[in-house]
């Protein structure tokens, strides 16, 4: 199968993604769409499918390096709920710090979902822009 691409909308962003059949390469949150479809999974998630993206695999998450160890920990954290910094990283086996950092560089946003990954006092950073990562948090805290 070969390699597909596509974007969707999500509020004044949209969401671009990569893939071979269910396996995703790239996902990123830019301002303008690209072309071709969606892979419909996101399209399922984006309207609110608790469980449209658990079929996908990620690029990320294969190996047993410090990051795929850290991916695969985020990916459990369940649709509408969050983990701190902390606890991934206890998780991992690693710090904080580094968790930020595989999160600031996470390849495969939503289905490596970084955006449930929050700081212990607050909501923490999120690539490109805040405003997307509280928009995906709102919309699972009224779907999960």
């Amino acid at each position: 199968m070969g390699v597909t691409g596509g974007s969707c909308p999500f509020g004044l962003w949209h969401v671009h993604m990569v893939w071979s059949g269910d396996l995703v390469m790239q996902v990123r949150f830019l301002r303008e769409p690209a072309e071709g479809p969606a892979h419909p999974a996101f399209l399922r998630y984006l309207a609110g499918n608790p469980d449209a993206l658990a079929g996908l695999s990620s690029v990320a998450t294969e190996g047993d390096s410090v990051y795929a160890r850290i991916y695969r920990a985020v990916r459990a954290i369940p649709y509408g709920r969050t983990a701190t910094y902390g606890e991934i990283a206890a998780a991992a086996g690693t710090v904080p710090r580094v968790v930020g950092n595989a999160m600031r560089t996470n390849p495969t946003p939503l289905v490596v979902p970084c955006h449930r990954v929050v700081a212990k006092g607050g909501i923490g950073g999120f690539t490109p822009s805040i405003e997307v990562k509280r928009a995906l948090l709102s919309m699972e805290s009224r779907k999960g």
